[in-house]
């Protein structure tokens, strides 16, 4: 089941907090980096996002979610994808992606990830989007600028 998140919840927003900290330590480590900033956002942070989230649950539980915002109006960012490890290539974070490009069709759609996070990379290239360039965030560590349409 996938639905939209209140992140002014609190229950909801803990819990998004422990997938995000749990999916971004399994990026840190593919990438070489533990200086991704979402990573370390702390709960009043991420309560006072101003994204758009929506949250895959299984059995329950929330187990992936996506956050997006809308640079202009023919643009959609994907800002995070986050999927519990736990849960993880179960198809959570396509199911996500596809369910967003439903509700919110736009002519454009771009992410980033780290480069050396070839699942994240394979998953966007699987949907169409292609690498548009590459950001050097730290000393000899990059993102990867995907686009699609």
């Amino acid at each position: 089941m996938i639905r939209a998140l209140d992140l002014t919840d609190q229950p909801t927003a803990e819990r998004v907090l422990v997938v995000q900290r749990l999916a971004y330590a399994v990026e840190a480590e593919l990438i070489g980096f533990d200086g991704i900033p979402p990573l370390h956002e702390d709960l009043a942070t991420l309560m006072s996002s101003t994204e758009h989230w929506l949250g895959r649950y299984s059995e329950g539980e929330l187990v992936a979610a996506v956050a997006y915002e809308f640079p202009d109006a023919d643009t959609v960012e994907i800002s995070r994808l986050v999927v519990d490890p736990s849960a993880s290539r179960r198809g959570h974070g396509r199911a996500l992606l596809d369910h967003l490009d439903v509700l919110e069709p736009r002519r454009t759609s771009l992410v980033s990830t780290g480069t050396a996070n070839t699942p994240a990379a394979t998953l966007y290239l699987s949907r169409g989007y292609v690498a548009t360039g590459q950001v050097e965030i730290a000393p000899g560590v990059t993102i990867t600028q995907f686009r699609r349409g």
